[in-house]
């Protein structure tokens, strides 16, 4: 597709600086710029791309310039990172979608499929399922029985989702993702570990992305629930009956078990490891690779393992990389009264 920056600067109300009508083919990166492509600089340590890039085009934030004149066409906007989303999206828009059921899938009769629906090729759809209107399900997915998913969703090939679990409107699931295998449940007796039938299901409720190879177990009983607008990175194990708030983002390997109660607005970073029966508060942070073993209350910030609060760990790291010196100083103090003892 072609643009003019004209047309651009329509579409996220951004103000030009130089040529109306250049024409933009592309995007780049703001670091590898390239003559006929648009890219975007929203933070100060980018703006000497103002008069290097070659980008043909530029969004800028309008707290970023400071000449009447740059080699590129700027459209001067609020926040260009916001406005760079706002025209990725309607590209992605722009893209079209798909409609209608491919050869090769199977529904069952009793599926309720909504309009403008597109099924792939080699999906299978379970008896009494029901698909909202304008969702998209690529090639080679499972939909278990009586599963419903809501409207606008994207489901990507090789997705699987278990019985009866429950998907709101405008979801993202990414490809090889689980939603609603069983929960890791086993119960010790004398002839070893006997499974603990899992008779719950899932739900996730509006406006959730899951990203690719993620786990998310089905209750023991109950659900396991994925808060509305929440965003779970690849690679990631939710367990039985956990429930997780709305707004939160999850990094990727991160692990959260079974029956872990996490609040609103949370960020939780990469490999960060959560026991399970704890509850977590709101507007919380916990930095990568922490292990969370207890409790947190409201907008904690956390590192470590055991995960302790983030400015006591800076604190305490000061005398941690000092260590080797403080105990030959405890020990030399020692060997001088001993001495001093001694005399």
């Amino acid at each position: 597709m072609e643009f003019t920056a004209s047309q651009i600067a329509s579409f996220i109300d951004g103000k030009i600086i130089g040529d109306d009508n250049a024409l933009i083919t592309g995007v780049s990166p703001i670091e590898n710029g390239e003559s006929g492509h648009l890219s975007f600089i929203a933070q100060d340590r980018f703006s000497h791309f103002l008069d290097t890039s070659r980008c043909s085009v530029l969004i800028v934030s309008e707290n970023l310039i400071v000449k009447d004149n740059y080699n590129p066409t700027i459209i001067a906007v609020k926040d260009a990172y916001l406005s760079f989303q706002v025209l990725m999206n309607l590209y992605q828009e722009m893209q079209g979608r798909k409609d209608g059921i491919e050869d090769g899938s199977s529904i069952h009769s009793t599926a309720t499929i909504g309009e403008q629906v597109y099924i792939g090729a080699f999906t299978y759809v379970s008896e009494k399922a029901k698909i909202g209107d304008g969702t998209q399900i690529y090639p080679q997915v499972y939909i278990g029985k009586g599963v419903k998913i809501g409207k606008n969703c994207k489901i990507d090939s090789g997705a699987r989702i278990y019985d009866y679990c429950i998907i709101g409107d405008n979801c993202v699931i990414h490809s090889n993702t689980v939603v609603g295998g069983d929960g890791f449940g086993f119960q010790p007796t004398a002839e070893g570990f006997k499974k603990i039938p899992q008779l719950g299901n899932v739900i996730i409720e509006d406006d959730v992305e899951i990203g690719s190879n993620c786990s998310i177990d089905r209750a023991t009983i109950g659900s396991t629930i994925i808060g509305k607008g929440t965003k779970i990175d690849n690679l990631i194990q939710i367990a039985h009956n956990v429930k997780i708030g709305q707004n939160n983002v999850i990094a990727a390997q991160a692990g959260i078990a079974g029956s872990t109660v996490i609040g609103d607005w949370n960020q939780i970073g990469g490999q960060v490891g959560v026991v399970g029966h704890i509850k977590i508060g709101n507007q919380v942070k916990i930095q990568a690779q922490s292990g969370v073993n207890s409790s947190v209350s409201d907008k904690e910030t956390l590192y470590g393992s055991p995960a302790i609060s983030y400015n006591d760990y800076l604190r305490s790291y000061v005398h941690f990389r000092n260590f080797t010196e403080i105990v030959n100083r405890i020990n030399n103090l020692e060997n001088n009264s001993k001495d001093k003892t001694n005399e």
